[in-house]
C-alpha cells in the first residue's frame, strides 16, 4: 500500500507543482478545496482523491487527514477574512489542521515557510509565516518539518515574475535602500525537491531547516542578472532611503501585474537580508543529482519553458484567501503577465453551428468582418517592420486547423464547434491573442469574443493605450458584423424565409 500525502494548497503555484512530483514518487495524494471547479481542467486531477472542505473547518481537517502519513501545508493567506486580520486566519488556521492532524493520527506535517534573519524586526507577513511553523513545531503529538525558503525563481513565481517586469520596464531604475540588501534565491525545481524528500525524514525530526540555492546576491544584482539573460542592457540602480516599503509596494503593484496584496508581503520579505543562516538539511538530505541550480541558470529555466509553452503553474492560479478572484482555468498560460483585455458579447438568431461556421472562416478572402481599411493599414505597417503582414491568407477557406496561418495570426488552439484561439505573428510590443467562442443561446447562440494582450516594458503600455480609441469600432464592430453574417445564413437556409 503506498503512502498517503495530503496537499493543502494544491490549487496554488507551489502545490500544484507538487502534486505530480509526489504520485510520481509514489505516493496515494488527496487534496483539499474549498471549490471542486478549481480543478477542472488541472491535468492530475483524476489521480488524486478529491475532498471538498475548507481550513476553518475542523472536521472536514479531520475528514482528509484520515490515514495520511503526511500532510503538506502550502497556504499563505495575503488578507482580511471576514473580521479577522490575515494574521488571525492564518494563526486560526495553522491551530485547526495541527489538532486535525493529532486528532487523525497524521505521520507528519511539512510547511514551507519563509527564509527569515534571528533576532531582528520582521515584517508582519514574515512574522506570521513564522508565527505558523512555530504552531506546528509546537504540536506534541504530529512532528512537523518546516522548510524556511526565500525568494522562489521558477517560470510563473510571483517573485520571478516582479522581477522581470521591474527590469523589462524601467531603464533606470529608483529603489528603496533594502535593493543593496542580501537575498538568497532558490530554484522552484529545487524547493519541489525539498519537499517531496522531506515526507522520508526520520519520524522523530521535529526542527525547522533553511533552503537555498548557490548564489548570495543582491537584489539590484538580481535584477541585472535577469536583464543579461533576457538580452537587455544593464539598468542603473539608485538606492533611496526615502522609499518606504508601502511606497515601494504601491510602486510595485503599478509596474507590475503583481497585485497589492501579493505586492507588500513581497517588499516586506526584502526588507533585511535573507540568506541561509545553516545548511543541516545536507546532513539529511542530499542535495539534487545535478546539484542545486544557480540563479542565472534558474531564470535561463524558467526563461525557457516560458518561451516553449511549458509553464505547470503560475502566482495567478493561487488561491489566495483575501486576495482577487482567480482567474478563468481556461485562461492561456499567462504566467504572472500583466494583461490588456477587450471583450465582446452578441446573441445572434443563427445555430452555434452557423456562427462557428462564420468563425472559422474568417480571414483570408473572407476578411475579419470590421474595417477592412484599418485592417490593410496594420498588414502594411507590418509589413514595413519586417512582419508577415496579411498576405499569408489561410491554407483552406473553410477549415482551420491547429498550427495553421492565418494572416498575420496562428491557429494556436481549435474546439472545433466551440472555441479557436489565434496567437498573434504581426510585430507588436508585447504578445497578443485573438479568442472566438460560440456558445448554444435560448432562441440562437452567443458569440464571445476576447482580445488579449501582454505588454512588453512601457512601449507595450503605450502601444495598447494608443491602439486602445479604435476597440469600440475595430472590435464591437467585429463582434456585430460576425453574428449577423451567422444570422443571413440562418435566413438563407430557413425555407420560410425563401420567396
Amino acid at each position: 500500500m503506498n503512502p498517503l500525502a495530503v496537499v493543502l494548497g494544491s490549487t496554488g503555484y507551489i502545490g500544484g507543482r507538487l502534486v505530480p512530483r509526489l504520485l510520481d514518487a509514489g505516493y496515494d495524494v488527496r487534496v483539499l478545496v474549498r471549490h471542486i471547479n478549481k480543478l477542472s481542467d488541472v491535468p492530475w486531477a483524476d489521480r488524486v482523491d478529491v475532498m471538498i472542505g475548507d481550513l476553518e473547518d475542523v472536521d472536514s481537517l479531520r475528514q482528509a487527514f484520515a490515514g495520511a502519513d503526511v500532510i503538506y501545508y502550502l497556504v499563505h493567506s495575503m488578507g482580511h477574512s471576514g473580521q479577522r486580520s490575515f494574521e488571525e486566519t492564518e494563526r486560526l488556521c495553522a491551530r485547526n489542521v495541527a489538532r486535525a492532524a493529532a486528532d487523525a493520527g497524521a505521520g507528519r506535517i511539512i510547511y514551507l515557510g519563509g527564509l527569515h534573519p534571528e533576532g531582528t524586526e520582521l515584517s508582519r507577513h514574515l512574522r506570521s509565516r513564522k508565527e505558523v511553523g512555530d504552531l506546528f513545531l509546537a504540536e506534541p503529538q504530529v512532528p512537523a518539518i518546516v522548510l524556511q525558503a526565500g525568494v522562489v525563481i521558477g517560470s510563473g513565481s510571483a517573485s520571478f515574475e516582479t522581477i522581470r517586469q521591474l527590469t523589462e520596464v524601467l531603464p533606470l531604475m529608483v529603489a528603496p535602500r533594502w535593493v543593496r540588501n542580501k537575498v538568497q534565491p532558490i530554484a522552484i525545481r529545487d524547493v519541489l525537491y525539498y519537499l517531496v524528500a522531506a515526507a522520508g525524514l526520520p519520524a522523530s525530526l521535529n526542527r525547522t531547516f533553511d533552503v537555498g540555492g548557490p548564489d548570495v546576491l543582491r537584489y539590484d544584482e538580481m535584477m541585472n542578472g535577469y536583464a543579461a539573460e533576457a538580452g537587455l542592457r544593464r539598468r542603473p540602480v539608485i538606492s533611496l532611503p526615502v522609499l518606504t516599503p508601502w511606497l515601494a509596494s504601491q510602486w510595485v503593484n503599478l509596474v507590475t501585474p503583481i497585485p497589492r496584496s501579493l505586492a507588500v508581503p513581497l517588499i516586506g520579505s526584502l526588507q533585511q537580508n535573507c540568506v541561509v543562516g545553516e545548511r543541516d538539511i545536507d546532513g539529511y538530505i542530499d542535495p539534487p543529482e545535478a546539484g542545486l541550480l544557480g540563479y542565472r541558470e534558474s531564470l535561463r529555466l524558467a526563461l525557457a519553458r516560458e518561451a516553449a509553452g511549458e509553464v505547470e503553474t503560475s502566482w495567478q492560479n493561487s488561491s489566495v484567501r483575501g486576495a482577487p478572484s482567480d482567474p478563468l482555468p481556461s485562461d492561456p498560460q499567462w504566467a504572472g503577465h500583466l494583461v490588456y483585455q477587450d471583450n465582446q458579447e452578441q446573441l445572434t438568431t443563427a445555430t452555434r453551428q452557423q456562427l462557428w461556421q462564420v468563425i472559422e472562416g474568417i480571414g483570408g478572402d473572407n476578411g475579419w468582418y470590421s474595417f477592412p481599411l484599418a485592417w490593410s493599414v496594420r498588414g502594411w505597417m507590418d509589413k514595413i517592420v519586417g512582419g508577415v503582414g496579411l498576405r499569408r491568407g489561410r491554407l483552406n477557406p473553410t477549415r482551420l486547423n491547429t498550427g495553421d496561418a492565418l494572416d498575420f495570426w496562428r491557429v494556436e488552439q481549435i474546439d472545433r464547434g466551440s472555441l479557436l484561439r489565434l496567437r498573434a505573428e504581426m510585430k507588436v510590443p508585447g504578445r497578443a491573442w485573438l479568442e472566438m467562442r460560440a456558445e448554444e443561446a435560448e432562441g440562437g447562440a452567443l458569440y464571445q469574443q476576447r482580445a488579449i494582450f501582454f505588454p512588453k516594458g512601457l512601449g507595450g503600455r503605450l502601444y495598447w493605450l494608443a491602439v486602445l480609441p479604435f476597440h469600440g469600432v475595430i472590435f464591437k464592430g467585429m463582434a456585430n458584423r460576425i453574428t449577423a453574417e451567422a444570422a443571413s445564413m440562418a435566413n438563407d437556409d430557413d425555407p420560410a424565409a425563401l420567396p
